[in-house]
């Protein structure tokens, strides 16, 4: 039986598209060996979003090579999109395909076993109007499966490279969606998490049909238990969008909604859709609508010419929003992009600093988050043993609301709904104690 080994580098969208490879070559007789062991093949699923995810790609390949240089070896994904002449260069790669025509990788690699000729099959990613179908009835070693409803995005941020990389937004057909969602459903998970490289911006290529339909649409798949949306613009949340997340016992209390920054000069100058003010009025309107939601942020810290000024509004802003959770990032120079070019750039101490207040910050409103419900019982699919205490046999695993929760259960139980009360909050994990299992979720309390 041949052998195949993956490495995937970068977001969540690109793990989900190495996992719908791995059907490919599954179906096509292939045994999954790790990428550090001697394959027939090396997948190497390559991310661009930073000049280091450029170099993390490199050695990747590099490594794949040095494991059995007479693999075939086949780079995708963002970085052989964006410089493909670069990776074909690099001795060794045989394959390079880009973000799109990633169903026919199992062809091309039975073809280069036979030829051994190169291949390179990057195409105008601008010129992609189809969403790729990449069919993923279920997941290796995954609790809570994850469905890519669209790729793309429209908004050339000038601090980005994405676009260039995956192309304008394109939203998978609601047919195939709902299809894929049962698939999953019949396979035994409780939970989907929505995903997308602008996933807020499904349907807005598609005829009156949009998010908030597509929602309405998994609410009535039967067995489904859990939605959840990955990542949302806050210019994408609108009252019907409010309605089905606040109406439906599905839909998960939690939102991430990118800020990237909290002083409007800032956002002027990344050239994002939204000013403070408008962020911050739809934040108040989730807490208004959805009490005790959970909104997670990502932040960019140490952007071409930011301020100790602009940095303090944008601290002093998060803080006021009562967000849960902040991902922060310093801001990193990406060859190519209108911010690379930018004067002021701050220097790296600087955002060093930055990002440890950020990172005080958040781990202060996580705690202030969970200890709203100490005493409260939530429903919990635990994912896994607990690593860092393994012989109390605790496991761990994350609320409708994002909390990560550890309690003591029987292995047996990982992948169900258990209800669990929380005894301690936590600042990363809380504590709690099994209640009881269950068959269904318990109906979420309607909020006028």
């Amino acid at each position: 039986m041949p052998t195949v080994a993956f490495h995937t580098l970068g977001c969540k969208v690109n793990a989900y598209e190495t996992e719908a490879m791995w059907k490919m070559f599954e179906r096509a007789g292939y045994h999954k060996v790790d990428f550090q062991e001697e394959a027939d093949v090396y997948i190497i699923n390559t991310c661009t979003v930073t000049n280091t995810g450029d170099k993390k790609s490199r050695q990747m390949i590099r490594r794949a090579v040095r494991n059995n240089p007479d693999a075939v070896v086949a780079v995708t994904g963002c970085y052989a999109q964006t410089s493909p002449a670069e990776v074909m260069e690099i001795p060794g790669v045989d394959i390079v395909i880009g973000t799109h025509g990633r169903d026919r990788l199992v062809e091309y690699v039975e073809q280069t076993k036979k030829t051994r000729e190169p291949i390179n099959k990057v195409g105008n990613i601008m010129k992609q109007r189809e969403f790729e179908e990449m069919d993923v009835p279920d997941f290796s070693n995954r609790t809570r499966a994850s469905l890519k409803i669209q790729d793309g995005c429209n908004n050339f941020c000038t601090f980005c490279i994405i676009p260039w990389a995956k192309g304008l937004s394109r939203s998978r057909k609601p047919e195939k969606v709902l299809e894929q969602a049962k698939k999953l459903v019949a396979a035994g998970y409780q939970e989907i998490v929505l995903t997308g490289i602008h996933t807020g911006g499904y349907g807005e290529d598609l005829e009156d049909y949009r998010l908030a339909d597509l929602l309405w649409d998994l609410d009535r798949i039967d067995g489904l238990k859990r939605v959840r949306i990955s990542s949302i613009e806050a210019s994408q949340i609108d009252d019907r969008l409010v309605e089905v997340l606040n109406t439906s016992d599905k839909m998960c209390r939690h939102l991430h909604i990118p800020i990237q920054a909290g002083d409007d000069t800032v956002l002027k100058r990344m050239r994002r859709k939204y000013t403070v003010d408008e962020y911050r009025n739809k934040i108040l309107r989730l807490h208004e609508a959805m009490p005790n939601v959970a909104i997670t942020t990502d932040v960019i810290v140490g952007f071409p010419g930011e301020t100790d000024e602009q940095f303090r509004n944008s601290y002093q802003l998060i803080e006021s929003l009562g967000m849960y959770q902040l991902h922060v990032f310093p801001y990193s120079k990406r060859s190519g992009t209108p911010a690379a070019r930018m004067p002021d750039q701050v220097p790296d101490d600087v955002k060093h600093e930055r990002v440890e207040q950020m990172i005080k910050l958040s781990n202060q409103l996580q705690l202030n988050y969970a200890k709203k419900f100490v005493g409260s019982v939530l429903e919990v699919i635990p994912e896994k043993i607990y690593q860092e205490d393994p012989q109390k046999h605790l496991l761990v695993g994350y609320s409708d609301n994002y909390l990560q929760v550890v309690f003591q259960a029987d292995p047996s139980l990982i992948g169900k709904i258990c209800r669990v009360r929380i005894d301690q909050a936590g600042s990363k994990y809380s504590k709690g104690t099994l209640a009881r299992v269950l068959d269904s979720p318990l109906p979420k309390p309607m909020i006028s």
